[in-house]
């Protein structure tokens, strides 16, 4: 049941995210991060998003890290869920968002924008680093190879994120989403595979 849960919580941010990016007046899917959805009067729905789908994946992660199959991958999708449940710290309104927002970074972040960044660190490059674990711990070849693959793959647009939210680029959103779109999908699959569905 705990894996059902991880699962679900992975598959539930996704169609949150992308579904209130779509009809939030003056958002931009294109150019705002996901984490912007969490200010203005509608946040509540992306920071329930981060509660819930963090809670779900670090409830998947702690059984797959207790039942003795694959403690380190376990441990790691731990840090993953929890980095998520941290990401509560709401950003600063910024670069045109929520509408009103003077475009550009703001003078000073305030420390709830510092801890939400340094949540973020957590979780965007945790994910590469735990789809590599579990291409050197999870048995199976199929496995083994899809992880490989989701690594690899998962490490450039992380990298490209960086670059693109650093330099305010108006793509920066959509490559943010070209991670986050296949890493959660990457783990809800896995969790799916431990409950053996």
């Amino acid at each position: 049941m705990s894996y059902v849960v991880g699962a679900s919580g992975a598959l539930l941010f996704v169609l949150v995210f992308l579904i209130d990016g779509l009809v939030r007046p003056g958002y931009s899917p294109v150019r705002h991060p996901v984490s912007a959805l969490a200010l203005g009067p509608r946040g509540w729905i992306q920071t329930a998003n981060f509660a819930v789908c963090g809670t779900a994946i670090t409830v998947g992660a702690v059984a797959v890290a207790t039942t003795g199959r694959q403690p380190l991958l376990g441990a790691m999708l731990t840090i993953f869920g929890l980095g998520l449940v941290a990401s509560l710290s709401r950003m600063d309104p910024m670069r045109g968002f929520p509408p009103g927002t003077p475009e550009g970074d703001p003078a000073r972040f305030t420390v709830w924008h510092k801890i939400h960044d340094y949540a973020g660190a957590v979780v965007f490059f945790s994910l590469p680093v735990t789809a590599a674990v579990a291409a050197f711990t999870l048995p199976e070849v199929v496995w083994k190879a899809v992880s490989a693959v989701a690594a690899i793959g998962l490490t450039f647009p992380c990298y490209a994120f960086g670059r693109a939210w650093e330099n305010d680029s108006p793509r920066s959103g959509l490559i943010q989403r070209a991670f986050i779109i296949p890493g959660w999908l990457w783990i809800a699959a896995v969790f799916v595979h431990f409950a053996d569905l």
